[in-house]
């Protein structure tokens, strides 16, 4: 059976999916490898994933790469990480630019190395006018820090003397996920059940899978299983009639 076949019908399916990539060390220990292994096999997951994505119907893909908190990590294994980002936009930004997709990075870029502030410029400049398909990395990340630096936008506007009016429109506009169209599925694997402060905000009326899977061994067939759990959901909104799922608007 293939991932489409599998998967509920496209036209029902989700546009925007986030994908929380958890058990890369779990796989890892499992093996009697270091976790640096379980890391790298986590980037060849990734790289089925974002190829399965819009075979599946999705229009977005959000992905937490490493968090505000991460940098608690040891440095080796931090090192490693950034080492995993240099070589994956050294080889696969290509390749998605030519495919149109267009990878945008969110988080705070104060803090990283410059190299990799330098990468993150580069993937996002390179891809700004590619419209197939937005891949979004979550990338040294917070959902509470995002929703701190809208407010604090707010904040700078009004002390510049400029009119504002405080409401959601306001602060989802000062997020890092501006322009992009609303989750409607967020996913986590290995088993845990928690957000993590991931997509805070965004997750007001998502649909949430927890999936057993380690993320090294993620592909089509699992994000398949995800979205058609999405299709048997009953989005209300608050309200009593389901809400039809899709979203149709382009990829900005």
């Amino acid at each position: 059976m293939s991932a489409q076949t599998a998967a509920t019908p496209l036209e029902k399916g989700p546009r925007h999916v986030a994908l929380i990539m958890d058990g890369n060390g779990r796989w890892a220990q499992s093996r009697g490898l270091p976790r640096a292994v379980g890391h790298r096999e986590g980037v060849q997951a990734l790289r089925r994933t974002i190829k399965a994505a819009p075979e599946l119907g999705v229009r977005c893909l959000t992905v937490f790469g490493f968090s505000t908190e991460n940098w608690n990590r040891p440095a080796d294994e931090v090192s490693d990480l950034m080492g995993l980002v240099r070589a994956f936009v050294g080889s696969d930004l290509n390749r998605l630019d030519a495919a149109g997709v267009r990878v945008k990075v969110l988080g705070r870029r104060k803090g990283l190395p410059d190299d990799i502030a330098a990468i993150v410029a580069r993937a996002e400049s390179q891809t700004a006018g590619n419209e197939k398909f937005l891949l979004q990395v979550a990338f040294n990340y917070g959902g509470r820090a995002d929703l701190v630096d809208a407010a604090q936008r707010l904040v700078d506007q009004a002390r510049a003397g400029q009119a504002i009016e405080v409401d959601e429109g306001a602060l989802g506009a000062g997020l890092s996920t501006a322009g992009a169209p609303p989750v409607d599925l967020i996913v986590r694997t290995s088993g845990e059940q928690r957000l993590s402060n991931f997509l805070l905000w965004e997750a007001a009326y998502a649909e949430l899978v927890f999936q057993d899977i380690l993320w090294p061994d993620y592909g089509a067939e699992a994000l398949a299983d995800a979205i058609a759990q999405f299709g048997n959901r009953d989005r209300r909104y608050g309200g009593r009639e389901t809400v039809n799922a899709s979203y149709g608007e382009a990829v900005s």
